[in-house]
């Protein structure tokens, strides 16, 4: 009896794992189309998210892309806790879910876990950057800059809009480190 309740139990987390392992991008998101992947690597800052529960409290947060010899990206997310002082960092992985000129990914921070990441939204000087999760309550305002000219930022929050997502709804990233 235990044994069949220990395999039920697995088997429950098994399919909730893999219902998050959503790749196709949410209803009314279309992934950039003509994508450059190296001109995306780099630095980016976060200006503004949806809160969710791994990113929660968070300052002073970055997101750092690079090519790996395989094809796929290194994630690197790093953010300040102030609660125990300290950096919180996630090193992840990012797939092409199709060609590389669409910015659709999936990505893992833990094997076998994905889920999608997509550029809904591009500057054309790879400035600015809105990212949508799995589903519309992910979403990300990335910079390169960590303090946006006016303009940037209006065309952030413009994105947003378009995606149903309203100013108030975001959690605005402080990028100074507060104690």
């Amino acid at each position: 009896m235990l044994k069949h309740r220990l395999g039920l139990a697995l088997c429950t987390l098994v399919v909730l794992g893999l219902s998050g392992c959503q790749t196709t991008p949410p209803a009314g998101i279309t992934p950039l189309h003509g994508f450059q992947v190296e001109r995306y690597q780099g630095h980016w800052y976060e200006l503004a998210r949806l809160d969710h529960r791994f990113e929660h409290g968070l300052q002073a947060v970055s997101a750092d892309y690079s090519a790996r010899g395989d094809g796929s990206l290194r994630v690197v997310n790093r953010g300040y806790d102030p609660g125990c002082r300290c950096w919180r960092e996630a090193v992840g992985r990012a797939w092409f879910t199709g060609a590389r000129d669409v910015a659709s990914l999936r990505v893992s921070f833990f094997r076998p876990f994905y889920g999608g990441y997509f550029v809904a939204a591009l500057d054309p000087a790879y400035r600015w950057a809105v990212v949508v999760g799995p589903n519309k309550n992910y979403l990300w305002l990335l910079e390169r800059d960590p303090q946006p000219l006016a303009a940037a930022r209006q065309a952030l929050l413009a994105v947003a809009a378009r995606l149903g997502v309203r100013p108030d709804q975001l959690i605005w990233v402080p990028v100074q480190i507060t104690p």
